[in-house]
């Protein structure tokens, strides 16, 4: 297989057929992130991928789902994303659903019938990133998409069908605005209704503004207390049933996997053994992105 960088991928892809149909991320401003400072976005040339799935139709049979790299496959133009789709189809016939990481603009840009296009041609699951519900937040880390619009298209996903998953980022807003990052990202999740929610914690990478910000003193890293209340806070107030909450990501403290609302108490009581100091904790070398 062809890959140019480092290839992200979500956690729960790890069996999947990774093809990086694009390079980079076509957003590329977040404060915090440091995956795709090095490169320019751009689609790869069709050649490249066609020979990853004749690569995979040969040696990657026992897979059974694809995941499209690299940040944002959804900014590819809407023709070539449903040939892209067809040539899974055609080439990789057992393959069950195709994943992606999408941002909001790239998905309201799709119209509800193109989205449909897509499913029906195997897409399957969606990756959105939308860190924090708070408006404040969002702009200051840059994210290119303020509350309202993260929830519009979050349901136009979910109204599609799609599979969505959402990631939000514990410590983003620093100490004095934690909780209110807290309130706004589950009425934000609330609203959005996402098939899961996968929380990962603020890890700060030196190539990064937010590296910067810290070093000058305009950005403080929150506490271990700060950012269980965090997560205890958000916890509390999500009225969403059935939907998948994951707090397994390799820059978490612990682990969290279950259900909503089934699982929410045993969730919270392990966050209160946390702030307790009676549950171990994984040290920070162990902690990765």
């Amino acid at each position: 297989m062809h890959y140019e960088g480092d290839i992200i991928r979500p956690p729960s892809e790890a069996n999947s057929i990774i093809l990086q149909v694009t390079v980079g991320c076509s957003h590329n401003r977040c404060t915090f992130c440091g995956a795709y400072r090095d490169r320019s976005f751009r689609i790869k040339d069709p050649e490249t991928i066609h020979r990853d799935l004749d690569f995979a139709a040969r040696y990657c049979r026992r897979q059974k789902t694809v995941f499209l790299a690299d940040g944002d496959a959804l900014a590819m133009p809407q023709a070539e994303l449903v040939t892209l789709l067809r040539s899974i189809r055609e080439k990789l016939p057992w393959i069950r659903r195709v994943g992606l990481y999408a941002n909001a603009g790239d998905i309201m840009a799709r119209s509800p019938g193109e989205l449909t296009q897509l499913k029906n041609l195997g897409l399957g699951r969606v990756y959105m990133g939308l860190e924090s519900g708070h408006a404040d937040v969002l702009r200051t880390i840059c994210k290119g998409a303020g509350p309202e619009e993260m929830i519009r298209a979050g349901q136009r996903i979910r109204e599609t069908g799609l599979f969505l998953s959402v990631t939000v980022l514990l410590g983003i807003a620093g100490p004095g605005m934690s909780q209110a990052h807290a309130r706004s990202t589950a009425e934000v999740l609330n609203a959005m209704g996402p098939s899961q929610i996968a929380v990962l914690t603020l890890m700060i990478l030196d190539n990064t503004p937010l590296a910067r910000q810290q070093k000058s003193g305009r950005f403080t890293l929150p506490d271990l207390e700060t950012l269980f209340r965090e997560l205890r806070t958000m916890l509390t107030l999500l009225t969403l049933d059935r939907t998948q909450f994951q707090a397994n990501h390799a820059s978490n403290y612990f682990s969290l996997d279950g259900r909503l609302s089934r699982d929410r108490e045993k969730f919270i009581h392990i966050l209160d053994q946390a702030l307790s100091g009676a549950l171990s904790l994984k040290p920070e070398h162990h902690r990765a992105l």
